[in-house]
């Protein structure tokens, strides 16, 4: 079907105000935060924003019928070329879908539309003394929906989980516009072991099997102190094995986050008044819970992360907290600007590894930045093992982007190595699709099987995960 006969089915479905076609507009849908877009930006036929599920499904059936590719979207901040229309066809854009439900605070649950933004949700949740814990440290801009799409993660991970854990029921429509509601029909338990776990089968599926369109999700008690404890290592090994410590003496923070020297000197050039110790590595505990507890297991934090830190900090005062945090909170930005002539790229930045193959990795991605002749920051969640690399290169340079693209590559395959993964938590995309044989073995041919099921034509976010 042609472009212009498509847009024009769609205004008449939809409404003129509900769909982009203007060439300016299409283009700002060509790309996310990935470098795979800014290579290979794609413009779709259209963009559709629907704000019911009436006009998702509409939009469906029509793809459907018609054998138009549908590409589900949110904010557009994810790092993996995943909500962008590679092989064309039309958008869905949910991001102006952002309202709430329902708060079932008895219930300890709330219902919201994908583009729920997840800071503004947690805001709301706060007046009931709730909070929804997952935490990708986008919490401004992403969304819900993609978080649930993607299965993000991210800074408090280690004692709070994955998104997943926090879905207890979704509302999807599928290919072929029909509306499945996984979890229990008129469900509002939270503990729910009945029949084959459709939701947990959505969640992480990147917008390959259907467009989610409402989320039930599962909400904690809002905990009521916090800490932070910031530990200097001259040794990168004694960064690793001090988190096992740390474990092992009964402890677990609600985040662990590793500053290696070359994330170190990045912040330190950025903002030198943060003035971070020169170092191998820096961790940074954080604790959450009641206050005796927070401040006991400070303590035993301290304690441990002595045996082998050169210094050790714990903090309470919210002001000398955000001052321990801050040099975290800006290592994406500071990676960006360790050079004059250019910037960082978004590829191969989120693996994850054993645990006690974090130190052994960061080396390897050393000796690759070297190998290449390319400066590269890490940083990460080494509570759980995710470690953030940030290749910085002149992107208008062919003979770098050529590198940067074989380090990236040596990057994936490290991780499998190791025993790890491709992605801790951006998610696979279009970018890491080409690992998932090695990574998943027979697996994979089932993976394609269930995606046949779903999506018999093949319409659903085409070229990606799997």
């Amino acid at each position: 079907m042609e472009k212009a006969a498509i847009q024009k089915e769609l205004i008449a479905l939809l409404g003129k105000d509900k769909v982009l076609y203007e060439d300016l507009d299409l283009m700002y849908y060509s790309y996310d935060s990935s470098f795979l877009t800014k290579l290979e930006p794609v413009n779709p036929c259209a963009v559709v924003l629907p704000n019911t599920t009436e006009e998702v499904q509409q939009v469906m059936k029509f793809a459907f019928e018609n054998d138009i590719n549908v590409i589900p979207r949110g904010a557009g901040t994810g790092e993996t070329g995943g909500c962008v229309a590679l092989n064309g066809g039309i958008v869905i854009d949910l991001s102006t879908w952002d309202d709430i439900v329902e708060i079932d605070s008895k219930n300890m649950q709330v219902i919201v539309r994908p583009g729920m933004i997840h800071a503004r949700l947690n805001q709301e949740l706060a007046k009931y003394n709730m909070f929804f814990p997952p935490d990708p440290g986008s919490s401004q801009m992403c969304t819900i929906g993609g978080m649930v799409a993607n299965n993000a993660s991210g800074l408090r991970a280690v004692k709070y989980g994955c998104t997943e854990q926090y879905i207890l029921g979704l509302e999807v429509v599928l290919p072929n516009g029909e509306v499945i509601i996984t979890g229990g029909m008129k469900a509002r338990c939270i503990k729910n072991v009945s029949g084959l776990n459709l939701t947990k089968l959505m969640v992480g599926s990147e917008g390959t099997l259907g467009i989610i369109t409402k989320i039930r999700l599962r909400c904690w008690p809002r905990p009521k102190a916090r800490g932070i404890a910031m530990a200097v290592f001259d040794k990168l090994d004694d960064a690793p094995a001090t988190v096992l410590d740390v474990y092992q003496a009964g402890v677990l923070p609600s985040g662990i986050e590793i500053l290696d020297s070359s994330a170190i000197k990045a912040v330190n050039q950025f903002k030198p008044d943060i003035n971070l110790p020169d170092a191998e590595a820096i961790l940074l505990f954080e604790v959450d819970g009641n206050p005796p507890s927070v401040e006991y297991e400070g303590n035993v934090i301290k304690k441990v992360a002595e045996a082998r830190a050169r210094s050790v900090e714990w903090a309470t005062d919210p002001k000398r907290m955000a001052e321990l945090w801050e040099g975290r909170s800006v290592t994406a930005t500071a990676a960006a600007r360790v050079r004059k002539d250019g910037s960082r790229v978004f590829a191969g930045e989120d693996i994850s590894v054993p645990l006690d193959k974090v130190a052994d990795t960061l080396r390897a991605i050393r000796a690759l930045g070297e190998k290449y002749g390319i400066q590269v920051v890490n940083y990460g969640h080494i509570g759980d093992g995710n470690v953030h690399t940030a290749p910085v290169i002149n992107p208008e340079d062919p003979k770098e982007v050529e590198k940067v693209l074989q380090l990236v590559n040596d990057i994936h395959l490290l991780a499998i190595e190791l025993g790890g993964s491709t992605t801790g938590e951006h998610g696979v995309g279009a970018v890491r699709r080409q690992y998932a044989e090695l990574e998943h073995g027979r697996a994979h041919n089932y993976m394609k099987e269930i995606k046949k099921v779903f999506d018999p034509k093949g319409i659903m976010n085409p070229g990606k995960l799997i």
